[in-house]
């Protein structure tokens, strides 16, 4: 059973959806009046979804789900009446992974909160691989800059500077590039 956390301050219109969720199945954990303390209710309460019901996100409701992505991602829904395109980007860019104009039927609710979680988990995995990327190019860049360092210091060629490398990680146990990383900072601290 998925925790939702209700983020509304209209207790009118937050009612029956709250009532929604518990008649599908969903444990409501939470009803905040406003995004403020957003950030804080997400990492003392571990919602596995966040519904916020706003006529139109403002700036503020925007940078504090920002500040809550940034520090604790999650599944975010934004039930609004404002179709403006340039608010849907500014949603989606903040973490918002369903954004739903007008209101929404009682039996649409379930597929749309798994579409959000399928999303936000789909998003997840892309942001792990491309910092998984972005690491090893790092690294490679590193490799690259300690092979120079020994193949003129050395006189190696390429392959064997590599080929050094790769002996000395093996011999310390360590990765080459934490390896290589070092050999850069103690050529740093010689110069």
């Amino acid at each position: 059973m998925l925790k939702v956390m209700i983020v509304d301050n209209d207790l009118v219109r937050a009612n029956p959806l709250k009532q929604s969720l518990l008649d599908s199945g969903y444990d409501v954990i939470a009803h905040l009046k406003d995004t403020n303390n957003l950030n804080d209710a997400c990492k003392r309460l571990q919602p596995d979804v966040v519904i916020i019901d706003t006529e139109s996100p403002s700036r503020d409701t925007l940078e504090h789900i920002c500040v809550m992505t940034a520090n604790d991602p999650r599944p975010i829904m934004m039930f609004t009446h404002d179709g403006d395109k340039d608010q849907i980007k500014l949603a989606t860019q903040a973490g918002v992974c369903a954004y739903v104009v007008g209101s929404i039927e009682n039996d649409r609710l379930q597929p749309v909160i798994d579409a959000a979680v399928a999303r936000f988990e789909e998003f997840k995995h892309l942001r792990s691989a491309l910092n998984e990327a972005t690491t090893k190019l790092d690294e490679r860049k590193v490799v690259e800059r300690a092979k120079g360092l020994l193949m003129k210091q050395r006189n190696l060629d390429e392959g064997e500077a590599y080929n050094h490398l790769r002996t000395m990680a093996m011999q310390r146990h360590t990765r080459i590039g934490v390896l290589a990383k070092q050999i850069i900072e103690a050529a740093e601290l010689l110069l």
